[in-house]
């Protein structure tokens, strides 16, 4: 039975829609105003949402862009007595699956909640398939390295402990971990949020962690709610942490000692409950000694530290994860399966992997366009630098 909320303030309307809904076989759920939404948003499982926009407390845009940075998938139909083409548009922008205008009309709001269920019921379909593919591919090879990794990981991924750091080249694989120490985790219905903090700016590096009010600048048309607030009850993946500048590092260390946030612009402190996993490919001990890695930060960060190995140190595992290449290759591409012949995968075990595992998945792709139907020794030696 798909679960449906009715969020408006007017009691005499929800009991209706609330009617309605019941006789069409649905579970209803009454919240008065937003920030009573946002609550039971957060704690129970819906299949749509029924919106008013003009709220006290909280109102319905409001509603909807938290309720979407919470669970971007949630289809949420705006309903208003103030209907303008303007504010659907703002309303559609915002993420609303569609704007209904009061009093609506009830074939056309009974079609839409249904429009809305099949696509949540869409979503939901979709992720389980990607979750039986992700689990099948989880962490490939079975070396002592490896097998290290996957042990730490299930051990930490279930408990409550918000601060991992995981530690690697570039190419090894530490967004993969990130991913399954969300996966495997208790927050794993709640968002997975990545940064990149190599690649911002430095300039707006806070703006894009804690979000910005409306006018805290010159191009701040309009307010924003930043990383930590759509990690909120799930993980945060900083990448790249080693090369965020020692201002947001600051800000960064404030945020996990309190876990409050304010938004650039903002006086409001928010709440926060993120599990922090970090990743880098420097040294930062060695940061810390030249002065550009905070080592309070790194202390914080640090409770639990995942070192990933060098493929160079964990060669055992390549036939395995040439295997996968091959097989992940062929359904990409909709092609045969390649083989590969027994010289050519030793060649490719005594190559040495600057980029790591992206470094073999490039060249088993690049193998596959330009070798033979069974790759060879000899396309290793053409087409491998």
């Amino acid at each position: 039975m798909a679960h449906i909320l009715v969020v408006d303030d007017e009691r005499a309307i929800r009991s209706t829609l609330t009617e309605i809904l019941g006789f069409e076989k649905y579970k209803v759920t009454e919240a008065e105003n937003g920030e009573d939404a946002l609550q039971k948003v957060k704690t129970e499982k819906y299949d749509a949402v029924l919106c008013d926009i003009k709220m006290p407390k909280m109102d319905g845009m409001e509603f909807l862009e938290k309720a979407l940075a919470h669970q971007p998938d949630l289809p949420i139909i705006m309903i208003s007595g103030h209907g303008t083409v303007e504010l659907a548009v703002e309303a559609t922008k915002k993420g609303a699956f569609d704007f209904i205008v009061k009093p609506p009309d009830l074939n056309r709001l009974l079609i839409t909640i249904r429009n809305a269920v099949e696509k949540c019921s869409l979503i939901v379909e979709t992720k389980k398939l990607k979750k039986i593919i992700y689990n099948s591919t989880q962490m490939i090879g079975n070396s002592a390295a490896i097998t290290t990794v996957k042990e730490t990981i299930n051990k930490v991924a279930p408990t409550d402990i918000k601060r991992i750091l995981i530690t690697g080249a570039n190419g090894s694989g530490k967004e993969l971990v990130a991913k399954w120490l969300h996966e495997k985790s208790k927050r794993n219905a709640a968002p997975l949020v990545a940064v990149n903090c190599a690649a911002i700016p430095t300039e707006l590096i806070e703006s894009e962690l804690f979000g910005h009010e409306k006018g805290a600048f010159t191009s701040a048309v309009k307010q924003r709610i930043g990383k930590f607030e759509m990690a909120d009850g799930g993980t945060l993946f900083l990448d790249e942490i080693g090369d965020m500048s020692l201002d947001a590092q600051a800000k960064v260390l404030r945020a996990l000692e309190t876990n409050k946030i304010s938004r650039v612009g903002g006086e409001k402190e928010i709440n926060i409950d993120v599990r922090i996993v970090a990743a880098t490919n420097k040294n930062l001990e060695a940061a810390i000694n030249k002065g550009t890695f905070r080592e309070d930060l790194y202390h914080r960060l640090s409770v639990i530290t995942i070192d990933l190995p060098a493929l160079n140190n964990r060669k055992d595992d390549i036939p395995e994860l040439v295997n996968y290449f091959l097989n992940y290759f062929a359904t990409e591409y909709g092609q045969a399966l390649r083989t590969i012949n027994a010289d050519a995968l030793t060649l490719l075990q005594n190559h040495n992997y600057k980029g790591n595992i992206r470094e073999l998945r490039n060249i088993v792709e690049r193998l596959i366009i330009l070798g033979e139907e069974n790759i060879s020794a000899n396309d290793v030696v053409n087409f491998v630098k």
